[in-house]
């Protein structure tokens, strides 16, 4: 009889529309789920054929595009990074890479001739690989990084005086009343053996640092976590540190309760255990300990407290700095006027982030060297800190001020990637990986 190919190739275990209908279930459900559709639509296979169908499929030809994105992305979160590269002309992947080092990068760009212009992060390694792999292309510093960059700096800037910042204006309450004999500073100190606390730590840290000690064995010598040894490697200065060392500067879950806690208390209800109990009622997810922490100062007083009023968290006053004016509602833009009024480094702050918002909106790159110029004439170190980036990435923040590229489409498919990661539960090898990037 004579063969047909189209239908049923010599030696073919499948015809060739059930092969593409298999690889297209593989490309879009990979192997467990894959099997478990094909085998409802009639093709009864298994997860580990689902795959091998996959990983025969060849790869896509070859592209240049004239606009390059590249971004990174996580192979295993903290341990192993690959690249992704995208046409920005058509939002789709052409490469993936096996790391993110400079190296890498550029060997790709040298065998891959004719990029004209790469938008990036603000990753060190892949402006050095574009130097070197393509020199003559035009470097692009994604303007979202750039704003993300500078909301860490506005954080840190804000934090640092936070225990100077004005609290809102409260009513007047009448004085407690002390018990006889009682010690109203309950726990003297307790505050300041914090800060000594965390600058103790701050000078172990950094010394071992200096000897030139792993996170992992200041882990083991000093007994603490993993991020904690990190944050304390990262400070610059230990002021970034007491900033947050303060007693009170945290969130207590006890806070949404004090004012029932201050009537019940009034009305002679001073039995922690009791009070535990109540608010536990009221959805008081804490423990007993936090509670009493909370009231030790209270046993010295007849009358409990009115709760204090505070000033405004630094993660908020940040957010009425970063956000536009026009966006605040009338409180938010009347307590930072307050603020702005009554401290001049918020002031300054808040008129270089206006500033830097302005030139990053209306793309005026023409204002940088400006910008840069009155931040490094002011006296705050933070906003110091986010110039060292732009002046050493001049050309790329510049051309990212100026032109309309942008890295969001890179951004996209980094998060399609985890999707995809989650699909196959993170045990894929990069072949895989590739293949359902490039072809789903």
């Amino acid at each position: 009889s004579e063969q047909l190919p189209e239908l049923a190739p010599r030696y073919a275990r499948r015809s060739p529309p059930t092969d593409r209908a298999m690889a297209d279930i593989g490309l879009a459900l990979a192997g467990r789920a894959g099997s478990r559709l094909a085998t409802r639509l009639g093709f009864r296979t298994s997860r580990t054929t689902m795959l091998r169908i996959v990983r025969r499929i060849p790869d896509p030809p070859p592209e240049v595009p004239a606009i390059l994105g590249i971004d990174d992305f996580a192979l295993r979160r903290g341990h192993r990074y690959g690249t992704v590269l995208i046409d920005m002309a058509t939002h789709r992947p052409i490469d993936v890479l096996p790391d993110r080092e400079a190296a890498t990068v550029a060997i790709w760009l040298q065998e891959h001739p004719g990029v004209q212009i790469v938008c990036r992060d603000r990753g060190g390694a892949y402006a050095e690989g574009v130097r070197t792999g393509a020199p003559r292309a035009i470097q692009v510093a994604d303007r979202w990084h750039l704003w993300h960059n500078l909301a860490g700096h506005v954080d840190k800037a804000v934090g640092r005086p936070h225990r100077h910042l004005p609290a809102p204006a409260a009513p007047p309450t009448p004085a407690p009343v002390p018990v006889a004999g009682a010690d109203l500073a309950s726990d003297p100190g307790q505050e300041g053996r914090l800060a000594e606390r965390t600058r103790h730590r701050f000078e172990q840290v950094q010394q071992l640092r200096a000897e030139g000690k792993g996170v992992k064995t200041i882990m083991r010598e000093l007994g603490l976590a993993r991020e904690t040894v990190r944050r304390y490697a990262r400070a610059e200065r230990i002021e970034d540190l007491l900033a947050k060392a303060t007693l009170g500067s945290r969130p207590s879950l006890v806070d949404p309760y004090g004012e029932y806690l201050q009537q019940r208390w009034n009305a002679g209800a001073t039995t922690i255990t009791q009070l535990h109990q109540e608010i536990k009622e009221r959805g008081y997810t804490g423990g007993y300990g936090t509670l009493r922490d909370w009231l030790r100062p209270w046993p010295a007083l007849v009358t409990a407290p009115s709760p204090a009023a505070k000033p405004p968290k630094p993660r908020v006053i940040a957010s009425w700095i970063l956000r536009r004016p026009e966006s605040l509602d009338d409180d938010e833009g009347q307590a930072l006027a307050d603020l702005r009024s009554h401290c001049p480094s918020p002031d300054h702050l808040a008129d270089h982030v206006q500033g830097f918002a302005t030139m990053l909106t209306g793309r005026h790159g023409e204002r940088l060297d400006a910008w840069i110029a009155a931040v490094r004439a002011d006296d705050q170190p933070e906003p110091h800190s986010f110039t060292t980036g732009p002046q050493q990435d001049h050309d790329a923040v510049l051309n990212g001020l100026t032109l309309p590229h942008s890295s969001r489409a890179v951004e996209g498919n980094v998060n399609r990637i985890k999707m995809i990661k989650r699909q196959i539960y993170g045990r894929a090898n990069l072949d895989l990986l590739r293949k359902r990037v490039l072809l789903s």
